[in-house]
């Protein structure tokens, strides 16, 4: 317990509640499937502003309900257990409460319905959100509307569930609320998951307040008893400590008490600062387009036929992440819209409205999120096909989604699992920002969602701003204290008046400079050993981009890779039920920075020591597949089993990082024609460079910034005008930005 959480072996698709452990009663079975036919329920949906926004992404998500399946079957294992597993892996990975799985009975379907030939059903249940404070303003958005957001996020889970059990070659149907084909209370009680209670269905941990969705599917799957009449009540002494690894309902209970504004983690508790605790010259930070972004560029061909080629498979070539990969381009056309002419006269507290946009981002699911003004340099200046961008929101609230630490303690980071852990986070917050800007824009405030697969706004630097993180060793990578670099973000932008938060400060850049963890595990080198540099006007630990951007494109044993955050040492869980010696090591990270000079030495000798890095089988709960003309085989060239290797030392004086600065980027209109990456030059482009002190002394002697910041022009056009940003003309860097230029 002071070194290892109790969770660490237990199973992934046990849960996060000990449902394994209550009493079960066979009996049940022969009752329920004696019952009649139900009839279809009806839908009763509220007519909230919120309700609305959350029945419309309902409906997305339904309508890949039930499509083909893959053209033959993954090669998976004769065990229904293992079958099991994988399928409750896969529901418990997009935060389902509890999984339970039983045979489909006839009268399940019901009346009316023509049964699938489908023997299976998996139930899932989804846990409601927490309604915010009756002073706080989202408690009036989110109260009407709980029932219909929980069912929207039913949706989203099962239709994945679904999506994935097709993409292995096996027949498979969401029933969601709406579009209901099966008696899901019915299934619930016969899978395990609720029990009876007179008229009503009750969890033994959630009680009523909870959505059930079903995956019917021809899928052979481990079935699971009914739970007892006795079950009804699972809150015991062992609940609440926390049995057989599960979630304690002590930490439960914590997350309950918290300010519906506040996230899970403390970050009210971190030192806030006026600028981040990098330099950033606002002024000279170049305004870029998407074409110059790698993945892009490996699109455009700029990296080769093998690059572009692998470009369109790399995340989704698991049935996973291909599961995910239409879901998340399916809620691309909603991300914007019109604004409805409504009298927002109600909410012009930029305070107010700012606690009540928190509140309704963790009750969508939103680990962490912050508020900053966009500053110019995070708008993109054109989009991929050219077209100029001109921004348009004033505001933008960031949010970040946990890629969930327990699978990501099962894979080495890059196997077959981590395309999808992004995969996740993006599908994630794109449900979530876009529902928070349906409803504000009926409310009349323009809003828009900005997502991986459609953002006109770099994220980093507004997740600095938006005071979530420091940027880390990493590179183009802010680490938040509370779960590291675990993360993808999404960002809403809008112009409904917020009041922003501030950069935070936790001692990350002389951690950083301390720890060479992640560069020393960077399968592809691609992350420094050196000091900071100054580029395109940030100062940062500047990575390898392409190197990076082709090991994850074309690695041939697994799916991209995020190794770099699987062993990062600030990688954890920091909560009631996590180690010791993990929740005394962020008190002191974050409350006594002053120590820091004392713990960096040792912080990472011990990480390698506890073994945080390695892979836990017990978490493990995916099969190796690689999907090959939409079918899923047995990956052709194996699968990477990384571990750490504490003992590589690399000297840092023989490391080469290639520099693409602005002034090599491809022009924003050159969408269509390769611009082949000359790594040559790229490389010797390093001694352009200025140090952190360099650059800040050049800045108060007045001189100009550099030529290699300015971005390539389009076609006949003329240099960007750099235009003061709502952070510009930057004070005296806080205390430490430059510590590594002076040592």
């Amino acid at each position: 317990m002071f070194l290892h959480a109790r969770s660490r072996d237990r199973a992934f698709s046990l849960g996060g509640y000990p449902l394994e452990t209550l009493p079960r009663d066979d009996g049940i079975l022969a009752s329920e499937r004696d019952r009649s036919r139900r009839p279809a329920p009806q839908d009763a949906a509220g007519d909230a502003p919120l309700a609305a926004a959350a029945l419309k992404y309902r409906d997305i998500f339904e309508t890949s309900a039930d499509q083909e399946h893959a053209p033959a079957r993954a090669p998976v294992p004769d065990d229904p257990e293992a079958r099991a597993g994988d399928v409750k892996g896969m529901a418990y990975f997009m935060d389902a409460a509890m999984v339970g799985i039983c045979e489909m009975a006839p009268n399940a379907w019901l009346e009316g319905v023509e049964p699938l030939p489908h023997s299976h059903a998996v139930v899932l249940t989804i846990e409601d959100g927490k309604v915010p404070e009756p002073q706080n303003p989202a408690h009036d958005w989110v109260a009407p509307a709980v029932r219909e957001l929980t069912d929207m996020r039913a949706a989203e889970i099962a239709v994945c569930v679904a999506r994935h059990i097709r993409a292995m070659g096996f027949a498979a149907h969401a029933d969601v609320a709406g579009h209901r084909l099966t008696d899901a209370e019915r299934l619930a009680v016969m899978a395990g998951v609720a029990v009876r209670d007179g008229d009503r269905l009750v969890n033994p941990y959630l009680g009523s307040t909870f959505s059930l969705a079903v995956v019917t599917t021809e899928y052979a799957l481990a079935t699971d008893r009914p739970l007892a009449a006795s079950a009804a009540d699972g809150r015991g002494l062992r609940y609440w400590w926390g049995l057989n690894g599960a979630t304690s309902g002590r930490e439960r209970n914590r997350r309950a008490r918290r300010p519906s504004h506040y996230s899970r983690y403390p970050m009210e508790q971190v030192k806030q600062v006026d600028r981040p605790t990098t330099l950033i010259l606002d002024d000279e930070v170049p305004q870029v387009p998407k074409r110059a972004a790698f993945f892009e560029r490996a699109l455009q061909g700029d990296l080769g036929a093998k690059s572009q080629k692998e470009r369109s498979r790399f995340s989704f070539k698991h049935p996973t992440s291909k599961g995910l990969l239409g879901v998340i381009r399916s809620l691309v056309p909603h991300q914007g819209g019109e604004t409805a002419a409504e009298d927002t006269g109600a909410l012009d507290d930029p305070e107010a409205n700012a606690r009540a946009i928190k509140a309704l981002s963790y009750h969508l699911g939103s680990d962490l999120t912050g508020i900053c003004e966009i500053p110019r340099y995070a708008w993109f200046s054109h989009k991929e096909d050219g077209r100029p961008i001109e921004p348009y929101h004033k505001y933008a609230v960031v949010m970040l989604i946990d890629q969930g630490y327990d699978t990501m303690e099962g894979a080495s980071g890059d196997d077959w699992i981590s395309g999808t852990q992004s995969m996740r986070g993006y599908l994630r917050g794109a449900e979530i920002a876009g529902v928070m800007a349906e409803f504000l824009r009926d409310r009349g405030f323009p809003a828009r969602s900005q997502t991986n697969a459609d953002s006109d706004v770099l994220q980093i630097p507004v997740i600095l701003w938006a005071g979530l993180g420091e940027l880390s060793r990493i590179g183009e990578l802010v680490l938040n204290p509370f779960v590291g670099p675990r993360f993808k973000s999404v960002v809403l932008t809008t112009d409904m008046p917020l009041k922003p938060d501030r950069p935070i400060d936790f001692g990350l850049q002389y951690f950083c400079n301390n720890c060479l963890k992640c560069a020393r595990e960077c399968p592809c080198d691609a992350i420094p050993f050196g000091d900071k540099v100054m580029f395109n006007g940030y100062e940062m630990w500047k990575p390898d981009a392409e190197r990076c951007t082709r090991y994850r494109l074309t690695n041939m044993k697994g799916a991209a890779c995020g190794r770099c955050m699987k062993t990062c040492p600030i990688n954890k869980v920091v909560d009631i039920d996590g180690p010791v010696l993990t929740r005394v090591a962020s008190w002191l990270g974050v409350n006594a920075m002053f120590l820091k000079p004392l713990m960096v030495p040792i912080a990472t000798w011990i990480d390698d020591r506890l073994g945080n890095g390695k892979r836990n089988p017990i978490k493990k709960w995916w099969f190796d597949h690689e999907i090959i003309d939409d079918i899923a085989v047995e990956p052709r060239v194996g699968t990477n089993r990384r571990d750490i290797d504490p003992d590589r030392v690399v000297d840092p004086a023989k490391q080469r990082i290639a520099y693409y600065h602005a002034n090599a980027m491809p022009a924003p209109d050159a969408a269509g024609s390769p611009h082949t990456v000359d790594r040559k030059a790229a490389l010797a482009a390093a001694a352009l460079l200025e140090t952190p002190a360099e650059a800040w002394e050049r800045k108060q002697r007045g001189e100009p910034a550099p030529a290699h910041y300015t971005a390539s022009p389009p076609a006949g056009a003329e240099r960007e005008d750099t235009t003061a940003s709502p952070y510009a003309n930057p004070a005296k860097p806080v205390a430490g930005v430059f510590e590594t230029a002076a040592e």
